[in-house]
């Protein structure tokens, strides 16, 4: 998608501090970070949310969550992680491509907010 800045990050584009890529999933740490360690991890295909992705590309899907579950651990440790993923308007989406954020480095409040 010409104006999604995250298909910009992953098509090179735009510049972002890259953690992780391959062919299929693209880690960027974010910049306006939650936590100490905060990191999305984004599909390089364009899809708007989990639940389109999941449709589409359930394997893909599948490999984002463990890519963000492999970062989380080496980022968080034995004291944990916390895996985010925002959909639609109601979910605190405000970017219309599927990622997940990856939050350690410090302790987790429920509810989230």
């Amino acid at each position: 998608m010409d104006d999604c800045i995250f298909c910009k990050i992953a098509g090179g584009e735009v510049p972002a501090k890259i953690i992780h890529r391959d062919d299929d999933v693209i880690a960027i740490e974010d910049l306006n970070p939650q936590a100490p360690s905060h990191t999305l991890v984004i599909p390089v295909p364009h899809h708007a949310t989990i639940a389109d992705l999941t449709q589409a590309e359930p394997a893909l899907a599948g490999r984002l969550i463990g890519v963000a579950s492999r970062l989380g651990a080496d980022r968080g440790g034995e004291q944990g992680f916390r895996l985010v993923v925002n959909t639609g308007e109601y979910g605190g989406q405000t970017v219309g491509h599927v990622h997940v954020h990856v939050l350690a480095g410090r302790r987790m409040s429920w509810p989230p907010g």
